[in-house]
C-alpha cells in the first residue's frame, strides 16, 4: 500500500483536480486530473482509465506523490524504469524521452545508454550533451548538470571564511591522488583554471587519518571544494577536463 498521506487526500485532490480541468480547458476523458493530451504525450498512461495501473489511485495523485502510474508497487518514479532502458521515469520526463519506448530517437541506442555517454537521447544523430558543475557555497551544495538536466546532488565542504572564490571556472587537470603543500593527499583531484583550488575527496593524511568526514555540509577547507568518498570518485570519472564549473 502506498504512503498514508495519499490516502487523507484522495477525495480532495480528486475534486480539486477536476476544477483544474475545467479552468485550463483541456480535455479529461478519465477523470482523473491528467488531461488526455498529456497522458498521451508525456506520462504514456490511458486516457481512458483514470488508474492505469490498476492500484487503486488514480494517476493524478501518483504523479503528484511522485509514484509511477504504471506499477502497482509502490514505487517512486526516481526507481520505476517503466521500458526497462536504464534510465528512471524520473529522468525520462527530465529529459523528455518517451518513458514507453526504449530507444526514444531511434537510433539504435537505448535512452539510458545515450545519457551514461552524455548523447542526446532525443536526436538520431550523433550530438554530445554539455555538461556542467555548479557549487552553491551558501547550502553547501554541489550539483552536476548534462544538457540542463540535474543529474545529482551532493553535500560539500567549501572553503572556511568565503576562501572558496566564487565565478565561472573550467576543470583543467585531474589526478586520482594528487599532493597538497599542506602535507596531505586529495584523492580524485581535478584542479579548476585560477585560484589554486580543485575539487576532491576528503583530504588523507599519510598516516591514513581522513580529513574532514563529519564537517560535510560546514565550510572547513583553505578554498578548495570536498566531496565524501563514493561521490567523489564517480564524479571525477563522469566529469572531462574543459567541463564548466559555476561557483556562487
Amino acid at each position: 500500500m502506498k504512503i498514508v498521506l495519499k490516502i487523507s487526500l484522495v477525495f480532495f485532490l480528486f475534486c480539486f483536480s477536476a476544477r483544474l480541468v475545467s479552468a485550463n480547458g483541456l480535455i479529461d476523458t478519465d477523470g482523473d486530473g491528467v488531461p488526455d493530451v498529456d497522458e498521451i504525450n508525456i506520462y504514456h498512461t490511458d486516457p481512458n482509465n483514470r488508474d492505469t495501473d490498476g492500484d487503486g489511485y488514480n494517476d493524478s495523485i501518483e504523479l503528484i506523490f511522485g509514484f509511477s502510474p504504471h506499477n502497482r508497487e509502490a514505487v517512486t518514479l526516481d526507481f520505476n524504469d517503466y521500458d526497462q532502458d536504464g534510465l528512471t521515469d524520473r529522468m525520462e520526463l527530465n529529459f523528455g524521452t518517451d518513458l514507453s519506448q526504449a530507444d526514444t530517437d531511434g537510433d539504435g541506442y537505448t535512452d539510458g545508454d545515450e545519457v551514461l555517454h552524455a548523447y542526446d537521447p532525443l536526436n538520431r544523430a550523433v550530438v554530445k550533451l554539455e555538461k556542467r558543475i555548479e557549487i552553491d557555497t551558501t547550502n553547501q551544495k554541489m550539483s552536476n548538470f548534462l544538457g540542463g538536466v540535474r543529474m545529482n546532488t551532493y553535500i560539500i565542504s567549501s572553503g572556511v571564511n568565503n576562501s572558496t572564490p566564487r565565478g565561472h571556472y573550467t576543470v583543467v587537470n585531474k589526478n586520482p591522488k594528487a599532493w597538497s603543500s599542506y602535507g596531505l593527499w586529495m584523492p580524485w583531484w581535478m584542479g579548476l583554471d585560477r585560484g589554486g583550488i580543485g575539487i576532491h575527496e576528503l583530504p588523507v593524511w599519510p598516516s591514513g587519518y581522513v580529513e574532514g568526514e563529519d564537517h560535510l555540509g560546514k565550510p572547513v577547507s583553505h578554498g578548495c571544494i570536498r566531496l565524501g568518498k563514493v561521490n567523489s570518485e564517480y564524479l571525477y570519472e563522469w566529469t572531462p577536463i574543459g567541463t564548466k564549473v559555476f561557483i556562487y
